[in-house]
C-alpha cells in the first residue's frame, strides 16, 4: 500500500501523513490548552500580581490572547479532522478551514510573568505559526511543492 496519495475533492489532499499531523497537533494543542489554563489561574493568585492592578489587567489580556490563539488552533484542527472524515459540513472554504492572522503576545508584559507562563505563551505562538505554515503548504500549488513531486516519483519506482 503506497504512503503517498494524490489530491482528492476540493483540493484537499488525504495523505496519511496529514492525518497523523493533525492528530498529533490536536493532542499537543489540547495539552497546551490545559497547561495554559492551569498556569494562568495559578499566576493570577501570586502576590506580585494581586498587588499590581496594571499587571492584573495585563495578565487577563495575555490569558485571553493565549486562550483565543489555542482555541483557533483547536478549531482548525477539528475542522481538518472533519474534512478528512468526509463531513459534508466541513468544506475547504469554511471560516474554520483557515487559521487566520496571529494575535501576537505583548512580550514586554510577559517578561513580568514567571518562566513557565512565558514558555506557555511562546509555545502557543509557535504552535499557531506551525499551523499557519502547514495550512500554507497544504494549499500551495503542486508545482510549488517539489518535495511532493519527488515523493510521487519515488513511489512510482517502488
Amino acid at each position: 500500500m503506497p504512503m503517498f496519495r494524490g489530491p482528492i475533492r476540493n483540493g484537499m489532499a488525504a495523505q496519511p501523513v496529514q492525518r497523523a499531523q493533525v492528530e498529533n497537533l490536536y493532542v499537543e494543542a489540547m495539552l497546551l490548552a490545559d497547561e495554559a489554563h492551569a498556569a494562568f489561574r495559578a499566576h493570577r493568585d501570586f502576590e506580585a500580581v494581586a498587588r499590581d492592578p496594571i499587571l492584573q489587567v495585563g495578565l487577563a489580556c495575555e490569558s485571553l490572547k493565549t486562550t483565543t490563539r489555542l482555541m483557533h488552533i483547536i478549531a482548525w484542527l477539528l475542522h481538518r479532522r472533519a474534512m478528512f472524515a468526509g463531513d459534508p459540513g466541513a468544506g475547504p472554504e469554511d471560516s474554520a478551514a483557515h487559521i487566520g492572522a496571529p494575535v501576537p503576545a505583548d512580550h514586554a508584559l510577559c517578561a513580568h510573568f514567571d518562566d513557565n507562563l512565558q514558555r506557555i505563551v511562546a509555545a502557543s505562538e509557535r504552535l499557531f505559526d506551525r499551523i499557519a505554515r502547514i495550512e500554507a503548504g497544504w494549499t500551495a500549488d503542486e508545482a510549488a511543492r517539489p518535495v511532493q513531486a519527488l515523493l510521487a516519483q519515488l513511489e512510482a519506482r517502488l
